[in-house]
């Protein structure tokens, strides 16, 4: 490709709303134009990443055995109906109708007209097991669309639906797509952990993520760098860092606590340590289609520890969700002001549940239920009856891990995540096929993602630096640029520069020759914020001396290379990489 014929269009600056540095070179280099809150048009170079994205991922699916068809982005209420996720799914799911009056959705997820093709097509178990993807576009209706492709509306995804007789063979599907899924994010250059993780809305039993590691990154990872454990912290079990609980040596008292509605602030006031402090988090659960009929419950933790969400929503009698309480049920039930709290004594009685670690803690500081007064000394067992016990934290580094070591924290990006369904959506659906023995039995599902727009963005998160993007070479959007001084004014240089890109081009390699007329600065300015992989400049005074510069995208000074060398030598920088 020449660049006079090419779209070529980068910005010095990126727009205002930009906050994070993928939107910000994306939108720079000219990959994306912005047409809508969360909604993009993929410009000549950013659509060449996504191609080549999508390709690895193709090549990988199909060696895994998967199949490819394409589902439609609109989709018939109908099926949303049956799965119950047209009332579930929420204000993401974006609902219209047709001239008829009946409802449609613009998918984010395909889960249902999947199950509703499995439920029409596979009729015997002869059929399985069977694997179907497509790559396509998604919408999910995100309250407040940011960070440009990291969380936009409108998206490209691969999604995969295996379709298995049984649990056991569906377990197999389900590690035939992680070993598919670990192969495709090493092809595409990215540093990446495997998680485990929750299944949130999808579902199922058994679920990872991938994570491509980036400081930039929403979600945090624990990890153990001695071993292979990895999982979101929304999964990962936080270990009790008590051994055993202390005596009760010390008399309970009411100590003064004036303006301190934080344990961060009673700690000082106090000059005791944080660790010392216990949190109350009041929370209200309602029966399932009875809100009157509400319950309270305060969940205990460490002062110096959040409360999990994730883990809370799976506690008994949370399965129905959870809110937090209102100033007034708290008033009602703990007669004081949020700050305050504790479980020593509240107005009602209450269901108490306390994180591990505070289950062992001893003489330890709480709320007095009274403005300006916190209790010092507390005890379970002789100020407190024993609490129900449960994992209610985040994990915090430097944990210990049952298995040994410490547990380390660091962020990451979500660009794929695999889910073991199970009858999860062919129950709801009537999904069945007939079974060796001629009865009727459920399909057994599992579901793998890919966000196909994002791994673009996240790979740009994670390769930059001052000057612009650093594409990692499987997913650039060319793998080398030639940049010719004086293109236009010199016949050695034109011939120099047209033969090696046709020598590239020869090999494979997909090159890029900058035949515009235009000042050297601005070129190099230009592929570095593009962050094409490697760099040949060609110019007369080398090659009066039959020498060319070849500099990586990584590298900040350029290797001078004879002329006869430039092919090998360019091959070998693409090589290494």
């Amino acid at each position: 490709m020449h660049a006079s014929k090419y779209h070529i269009n980068t910005l010095k600056e990126a727009p205002a709303e930009a906050e994070v540095t993928s939107h910000q070179l994306m939108t720079r280099a000219g990959m994306i134009r912005k047409a809508a809150g969360g909604i993009y048009t993929y410009m000549p170079l950013g659509l060449k990443v996504l191609r080549k994205i999508e390709a690895i991922v193709r090549d990988e699916m199909d060696r895994a055995g998967a199949i490819e068809l394409l589902m439609p982005v609109v989709q018939p209420a109908e099926l949303w109906v049956e799965s119950g996720r047209w009332e579930q799914y929420g204000a993401e799911l974006l609902r219209m109708k047709d001239r008829h009056g009946r409802d449609f959705v613009l998918q984010p997820t395909s889960e249902e007209v999947i199950t509703d093709i499995a439920r029409n097509e596979i009729h015997s178990w002869r059929q399985l097991p069977l694997n179907f993807y497509h790559i396509q576009t998604k919408f999910r209706d995100e309250r407040r669309p940011r960070f440009g492709l990291m969380r936009g509306r409108e998206f490209t995804m691969k999604d995969a639906y295996s379709f298995d007789r049984d649990e056991a063979s569906a377990q197999a599907s389900y590690d035939t797509m992680f070993d598919a899924y670990m192969r495709i994010f090493s092809r595409l250059g990215l540093e990446f952990r495997a998680v485990a993780a929750d299944t949130g809305s999808i579902g199922g039993s058994r679920s990872h993520e991938f994570q491509v590691i980036a400081d930039t990154g929403e979600d945090l990872i624990v990890y153990n760098p001695d071993s292979q454990y990895a999982a979101n912290i929304e999964l990962a079990e936080a270990p009790c860092l008590l051994a055993e609980r202390g005596p009760a040596s010390n008399v309970l008292a009411k100590t003064a606590t004036p303006d301190a509605p934080k344990c961060e602030i009673v700690a000082r006031q106090l000059n005791k340590p944080l660790t010392d402090t216990v949190k109350s988090i009041v929370l209200v659960t309602e029966a399932e289609g009875q809100p009157a009929q509400s319950k309270v419950w305060l969940l205990l933790l460490r002062g110096d520890h959040e409360l999990n969400e994730v883990k809370t929503g799976k506690l008994p009698g949370f399965e129905n969700g959870y809110r937090f309480a209102t100033e007034d049920e708290i008033l009602d039930s703990f007669g004081c002001v949020p700050g305050y709290l504790g479980p020593v004594s509240p107005l009602k009685p209450i269901t108490i549940i306390a994180d591990r670690t505070v289950a062992n803690m001893n003489n330890f500081i709480c709320g007095a239920n009274e403005e300006g007064f916190h209790y010092t000394d507390v005890n379970w067992g002789r100020d407190l009856p024993e609490p129900t016990i449960a994992d209610l934290r985040n994990v915090v580094a430097g944990d210990p891990d049952p298995l040994g070591g410490q547990l380390a924290i660091q962020r990451g990006i979500e660009v794929g995540h695999v889910f073991f369904l199970g009858d999860k959506y062919s129950k709801s659906l009537g999904a069945t096929f007939l079974e060796n023995d001629g009865k009727p039995a459920m399909l057994q599902m599992g579901c793998y993602g890919i966000g196909i727009s994002r791994i673009a963005a996240a790979a740009i998160e994670q390769n930059h630096d001052d000057k612009g993007i650093i594409w990692p070479r499987s997913i650039a959007p060319f793998e080398v640029v030639i940049c010719p001084m004086g293109f236009h004014k010199s016949e050695t240089v034109r011939n120099a520069a047209e033969s090696l890109y046709a020598e590239l081009k020869a090999h494979g390699v997909d090159v890029m020759l900058d035949d515009r007329d235009t000042r050297p600065g601005i070129m190099f300015a230009d592929w570095e914020l593009v962050g094409v992989p490697v760099r040949v400049t060609i110019g007369d005074r080398g090659l009066k001396e039959n020498i060319i510069e070849i500099q990586t995208r990584r590298q900040d000074a350029a290797n001078k290379v004879p002329l006869s060398q430039a092919l090998a030598h360019t091959l070998e920088q693409l090589n290494s990489m």
